[in-house]
């Protein structure tokens, strides 16, 4: 399915989805590069606070990967409807 997407060459882009690296690489001036990573899993342990830990620490190992500087994070996670914590 990716295949299909178009895909425009940017020389700023230093690491994209052709390598299958850890984050992807752009560069935002020439001293400076944004290393960024996204990823999604479902919950994996029931306790949402541990969750996020994990989630947490798997964004960051990317980042570092990278040769990067963690400054800002976000996460991103599903559950589902039936689900209920608390």
């Amino acid at each position: 399915m990716l295949a299909r997407i178009p895909r425009w060459a940017n020389e700023n882009v230093l690491v994209g989805f052709d390598t299958a690296d850890d984050a992807g690489v752009y560069r935002l001036t020439p001293e400076c590069a944004l290393v960024q990573t996204v990823d999604f899993f479902t919950p994996i342990v029931d306790d949402p606070y541990t969750f996020g830990a994990i989630a947490a620490a798997n964004a960051l190992s990317d980042v570092y990967a990278m040769g990067g500087k963690p400054i800002s994070g976000a996460i991103d996670s599903g559950v589902a409807r039936s689900r209920r914590f608390g």
